[in-house]
């Protein structure tokens, strides 16, 4: 049977204004950075749901009972304001579920969080993802910074692998660049795996959090911070499977 993991975010809507002499016209286009990650784990045990941004603030869920029907959630470049603020609270000053209070007991009680970087992941760009100092930070192997936490190395960064561990079975000994990361310190009860080379900023930490497991990767899962020479490496889907297999408790 194939286990069931959310993964939430991983889309943007972008808009453009094109001028042409005296006459303007405006353009909205939707991007989803999803789409590698998908098609590499579509034909593996997991059965990956995509809520997209745009989705989330309504459809996330409200309760613990619907967040535990997943055997695995992972956030990626979505903000801590987009679980916080239900269209209820937000637009009918009603109160709602606090969702990443759900998020921390989701993971206390047994399930697996993992969260990916990206500028609205961690602290995120100008300070703006906003995990610093709450329950879904309380969860993870690290902590964030309490500001603009990017580190943008467009001359490419390589990972680091600092102990042999389940996530980096069977993948090739050669990794492909990376083009950036989100910086984050290492949380004493966290286990730090890679790091960015040439560095001591984590790149791959898991933890052990009460009954359940969190897991990070501070750069991206698509562009801009991973390259399609990232995606198209032979290792891309085996490393996203070792990653779930690790959550789920299908390795130690």
């Amino acid at each position: 049977m194939q286990k069931k993991v959310l993964l939430v975010g991983e889309s943007w809507t972008s808009t453009a204004t094109h001028i042409k002499g005296f006459d303007q016209f405006a353009t909205a286009t939707f991007h989803n950075g999803a789409s590698e990650f998908l098609t590499a784990l579509a034909d593996s045990e997991y059965a990956i749901t995509h809520m997209p941004a745009h989705e989330a603030q309504n459809g996330f869920p409200l309760t613990l009972a619907a967040l535990q029907q997943w055997d695995a959630i992972i956030l990626s470049d979505i903000g801590a304001n987009t679980l916080l603020l239900h269209p209820d609270t937000w637009l009918k000053s009603q109160r709602t579920a606090n969702r990443l209070t759900l998020l921390h007991d989701y993971v206390a009680a047994g399930g697996s969080l993992m969260m990916i970087g990206g500028y609205y992941s961690f602290q995120g760009i100008n300070g703006g993802a906003r995990y610093r100092n709450t329950a879904v930070e309380k969860v993870l192997p690290v902590r964030c910074l309490a500001w603009d936490d990017r580190i943008e190395t467009p001359e490419g960064c390589f990972a680091e692998i600092q102990q042999q561990h389940a996530l980096f079975s069977n993948l090739p000994a050669e990794w492909p660049w990376l083009l950036g990361y989100n910086e984050v310190e290492m949380h004493p009860e966290g286990e730090l795996l890679a790091t960015i080379a040439g560095t001591s900023h984590p790149l791959v930490a898991t933890r052990h959090y009460q009954q359940g497991r969190s897991l990070v990767w501070t750069s991206d899962m698509s562009a801009h911070w991973l390259p399609e020479a990232f995606s198209q490496w032979p290792g891309y889907r085996q490393l996203w499977i070792n990653c779930l297999d690790w959550l789920t408790g299908k390795t130690a």
